[in-house]
């Protein structure tokens, strides 16, 4: 088992899903004039995308996630698999 953890774990791919615009971007942002909102906006504005932005974040999030997912996390959801 412990393994089989370790390779789920090292496999793990984060990904989002919906369809993230610039144009939902500044609408979720709406409102919020902070620096950093404003120099995010500046940046996916001249990229004119959004997709880096998602690979970058998910390629950032993947090592906090993989810490998070203890191995009794990932047995704990193995064993839900096995029961359901």
């Amino acid at each position: 088992m412990n393994r089989l953890i370790e390779y789920l774990r090292d496999n793990l791919i984060i990904d989002f899903q919906g369809d993230l615009t610039v144009g939902k971007v500044r609408e979720l942002l709406a409102g919020d004039d902070s620096r950093e909102v404003k120099l995010l906006l500046a940046k996916l504005v001249a990229d004119k995308k959004v997709e880096d932005m998602m690979l970058v974040l998910a390629d950032c999030l993947l090592e906090s996630v993989q810490r998070a997912l203890t191995d009794d996390v990932m047995r704990e959801q193995l064993r839900m698999y096995v029961e359901s």
